[in-house]
């Protein structure tokens, strides 16, 4: 009789798709996982498959049952091998990643990951499909093959006295348990010689050494066939409660395929509690996420509201103002031809504008992104040239004739060419960022940490240090006879030929940030929001403007026909413009989406930088 062959290389190599059989005497077997000797029941017109037997994973009952061959009379597909044990499939169960392998590889490999996506592999519900499939395959009964002799482990071929048959998978349970050719002992005497199943039955016939029937239950009495018969008839206590004993037995066994089921259904549970477990992690940090992402929304908005509201206060504070005139009756600062509005913007800086400067047609501006732009004031708003040199922020920029100068953080001033643009000349001025610059009288002066220095405008040779100063010099202006400086609530008043201190303003609020000088007055701007003002002549402060709600940073004149009136630049992102008639404000201008931090004049036109990295043109 011809048998095929069924090796493990085979299994191995199901991606070929090569099925085809090699007819031999030798047969090779693949081995699945171990049984338990527990065995369970089915139910009437189920298959009873081998691989619904509860399982043992002790190693012992995995070498037993490592021996038992399995051999198919065909070579089974390819698509029922295991990618893990490399043979047809034991058990066949779907995993989480939705491959299928023996339930025995996925449980006692349970730190290795799926050979296909690298998944962890988990049970998830048995593959029905595949063990009904492989139920149907055919093999020969294990009773009549033999281990081949000098063949290797797993080498079996056919044993001539041994079972004949060949069965389907799903139906060899139920051959083996009454195939004449299994393997039995004598009952009756354990030193009786090996027999098969169909001989018993002979053999019982010619021993003495009967046992009663009832020994499972307890019964110890061994002897003839007819003492067993007198036994069982008069003595035998088990006799009688016979039919109680096998209903007692019959209702083990059910309890015994219910115990299993449990364990089944214990199984499935605990895979789907894993799979539930990592939904909740994942659903834990998606919600830490968007609680994350609420968080930052609630800060935005509240950040929006607080702006809000600091506007409407701006708003009802400017309403308050023109209330007064309106009582007061003076309503000439309410001439439609006076508002001042927006009329156009200068976008290209990557940073905020800190410094601005004007020469004839052209704009300059100093920002954070160390650069200068040069704007065209007459035609296009443009950038006609981006100047680059400075290593720092660009915080003070000056004109001197055809020259700009510009300081920095960097600590550097550096002189440019107007009519060129080019750069012409650099000098290390200060140890600390220069924070300010003004010519005059042929002098250039830069402010910095308790310092001012003077340089010569032409060969920009250091003159003279001006000191006795308290803190940060962050604003001076020029006019014909003196320099304005200020710092810690402090003005000085330099005289220009001298170049020293005549006059010394006290002020309050904080550090000055801002100095303007116009006919009559001078005003600072404070880190406290305040303007203070003073008579030019008799230097008496005389006025202190409110309205702004952050530093006053920059202040600007502008002559008009109705009068002088002042810009001021604040960090509350509005800008004011006073009438220095009466010394109120006549209009708040809110355009910036950051706050206001210089101011430049020219033509009837005012120029204001912010931090929001644009410049605005007001007229």
């Amino acid at each position: 009789m011809a048998s095929k062959q069924l090796t493990a290389e085979e299994g191995a190599g199901s991606g070929s798709g090569t099925d085809s059989p090699t007819p031999s005497r030798r047969l090779e077997t693949t081995f699945g996982p171990g049984y338990s000797t527990v065995t369970t029941l089915v139910a009437e017109g189920s298959p009873n498959y081998p691989w619904q037997k509860s399982q043992s994973f002790d190693s012992d009952n995995e070498e037993e049952m490592s021996d038992e061959p399995l051999v198919f009379t065909e070579t089974p597909s390819s698509k029922l091998f295991c990618l893990l044990c490399e043979r047809v499939f034991k058990d066949a169960v779907i995993t989480t990643c939705g491959h299928t392998f023996c339930r025995w590889c996925v449980n006692m490999k349970t730190n290795e990951k799926c050979p296909v996506d690298d998944s962890k592999l988990s049970v998830v519900v048995a593959n029905i499909a595949v063990s009904e499939q492989i139920g149907e395959l055919f093999i020969h009964c294990k009773y009549g093959c033999q281990q081949a002799d000098g063949g290797k482990m797993g080498e079996w071929e056919l044993d001539p006295r041994g079972c004949p048959m060949t069965v389907r998978v799903n139906a060899r349970k139920e051959h083996e348990a009454s195939c004449g050719y299994a393997p039995v002992s004598c009952p009756n005497n354990p030193n009786c010689p090996p027999l098969k199943r169909m001989e018993l039955e002979e053999h019982l016939k010619q021993r003495d050494h009967i046992r009663c029937p009832h020994h499972k239950y307890g019964c110890t009495f061994v002897g003839t066939s007819g003492d067993v018969s007198h036994h069982l008839t008069n003595i035998c206590r088990f006799e009688g409660i016979k039919e109680f004993l096998q209903q007692t037995e019959d209702k083990m066994r059910e309890m015994q395929l219910q115990l299993a089921q449990k364990d089944q259904e214990i199984a499935f549970l605990r895979s789907m509690l894993g799979r539930l477990s990592e939904k909740i992690d994942a659903l834990e940090k998606s919600v830490e996420v968007k609680l994350d992402v609420l968080d930052e929304s609630c800060n935005k908005l509240q950040d929006e509201v607080m702006e809000s509201r600091r506007d409407c206060a701006l708003i009802n504070d400017e309403l308050s103002h023109i209330n007064a005139r309106l009582n007061t009756g003076v309503v000439g600062t309410l001439d439609p031809q006076q508002i001042f509005r927006c009329k156009g913007t200068y976008v290209g800086h990557q940073g905020p504008v800190w410094t601005l400067c004007v020469h004839g047609d052209l704009l300059f501006s100093g920002s954070s992104d160390k650069t200068i732009k040069v704007w065209d004031t007459c035609t296009n708003y443009k950038c006609q040239r981006t100047l680059e040199g400075h290593t720092g922020i660009v915080l003070a920029l000056c004109i001197h004739n055809n020259k700009l100068y510009s300081g920095s953080a960097d600590c550097s001033i550096m002189v440019w060419d107007i009519p060129s643009l080019e750069h012409m000349k650099t000098i290390q001025a200060h140890d600390n960022p220069v924070c300010t610059l003004v010519a005059s009288n042929n002098l250039l002066f830069s402010g910095s940490l308790k310092a001012i220095k003077v340089w010569d405008i032409h060969t920009l040779q250091l003159k003279r240090e001006l000191t006795g100063l308290n803190h940060w010099v962050r604003a001076l202006v020029a006019s014909t006879h003196y320099l304005y400086s200020g710092s810690y609530q402090t003005i000085k008043i330099w005289d220009l030929k001298s170049l020293e201190c005549v006059h010394v303003l006290q002020t309050s609020g904080g550090s000055v940030y801002s100095i303007a000088i116009t006919n009559h007055h001078i005003l600072c701007g404070t880190y406290e929001n305040c303007i203070h003002v003073w008579d030019l002549d008799t230097h008496e402060q005389i006025q202190t403007l409110t309205g702004h709600v952050g530093t006053v940073y920059a202040l600007a004149v502008v002559n008009t026909h109705e009068g002088t009136k002042v810009f001021s630049a604040s960090y509350d992102r509005s800008l004011r413009v006073w009438s220095m008639d009466n010394m109120i404000c006549t209009q708040t201008l809110l355009r910036h989406q950051g706050s206001v931090a210089c101011l430049a004049v020219s033509r009837g036109r005012v120029f204001s930088g912010a931090v929001d990295s644009t410049v605005k043109v007001w007229q």
